[in-house]
């Protein structure tokens, strides 16, 4: 049976990787699309999410706006990576999908609510912000939910800051609550993703497919590894958050390892910090693991196959420059 999952995002360049692949895998039962600030502002990342489900064809998925602040902090947002529009570089169609009229944390919640217990996943590759929000708002989903797998954190260091990744650091408070609840989380870390490399024989494979899908996440790949280039000294970009979306469809591809997980929150220097501790084997009620290894050919095939699956949508013709 396909894995029913929620996905929790902030579009970005790489989120829209990962929908197309969630929304392309015959693995994936995708049950909504909710989004918060982070890579842009609310409203920016909410229309790209709107852009990339018009792109793939993606109708019956509800896409509904969430959180556009942190629950604490100031935001701020990559704009040097993603771009004045959160997804800058590629050709786009003005969005074509509506917008769900409901709150992203109630949707979240519905959802789960809604389901059997035990049979959805939800995967944020954001801010943890309206996961946090949730589950304050109905702890029931707590006992619900099947697992938490989210792409952030890291335990060699960052690439906000020194010592905290972007996801995390931009709502550390709402990290804080979602690993210290009783529902098991994975996370896919920078120590993962980073291995995740669309290198250019990767591009030149997703750019074989022909498809207008194909050449959006060529354009959008082209686009990113510029900006890690240039910001990162990166040769090829890593490709986060789909790694997420890929845990779930295979367990396989990424190796986890069971370890407690804690965010750092009062540091003048680490404030955003996910503290792994690996110093010993994790007790037996831990409810943490952390992604230690991935599977890149298995991971791009995945990507590949999606888009192959998802083919051309005459609909969603490119009109304007993004």
């Amino acid at each position: 049976m396909p894995k029913k999952i929620v996905i929790d995002c902030d579009p970005g360049l790489d989120d829209a990787v990962a929908l197309l692949l969630a929304h392309g895998s015959p693995e994936i039962e995708l049950l909504a699309v909710t989004t918060v600030m982070g890579n842009q502002t609310l409203e920016k990342v909410t229309r790209n999410a709107r852009i990339v489900a018009t792109i793939a064809g993606m109708t019956g998925v509800p896409i509904a706006a969430g959180h556009a602040r942190p629950l604490v902090r100031t935001l701020e947002v990559a704009e040097a990576i993603h771009g004045v529009t959160g997804m800058d570089g590629p050709t786009v169609p003005e969005p074509a999908v509506p917008l769900d009229p409901r709150h992203g944390v109630d949707l979240i919640i519905e959802t789960i609510m809604r389901e059997e217990p035990g049979t959805v996943t939800l995967v944020p590759t954001a801010a943890l912000t309206n996961i946090a929000m949730a589950v304050r708002r109905e702890p029931r989903i707590v006992e619900r939910v099947r697992e938490v797998v989210f792409m952030g954190g890291s335990l060699s260091g960052g690439n906000w800051t020194p010592a905290a990744e972007f996801n995390v650091a931009t709502d550390p408070e709402a990290a804080h609550i979602v690993f210290h609840e009783d529902w098991p989380v994975t996370m896919i870390s920078l120590d993962v993703t980073h291995d995740a490399l669309a290198t250019d024989d990767v591009r030149e494979r997703i750019a074989a497919i022909g498809t207008g899908p194909a050449r959006f996440v060529t354009e959008v790949l082209d686009f990113y590894a510029e900006r890690y280039r240039e910001f990162h000294g990166f040769g090829a970009p890593p490709v986060h958050d789909p790694v997420a979306v890929a845990r779930v469809i295979d367990p396989t591809i990424v190796t986890t390892r069971n370890a407690p997980i804690d965010v750092e929150l009062g540091g003048r220097l680490t404030t955003g910090a996910t503290v792994v501790d690996v110093r010993r084997p994790a007790p037996p009620d831990c409810r943490t693991q952390i992604g230690i290894g991935l599977d890149a050919k298995r991971f791009w095939n995945l990507i590949i196959d999606a888009l192959e699956r998802i083919g051309d949508v005459p609909t969603a013709q490119p009109v304007a420059a993004h």
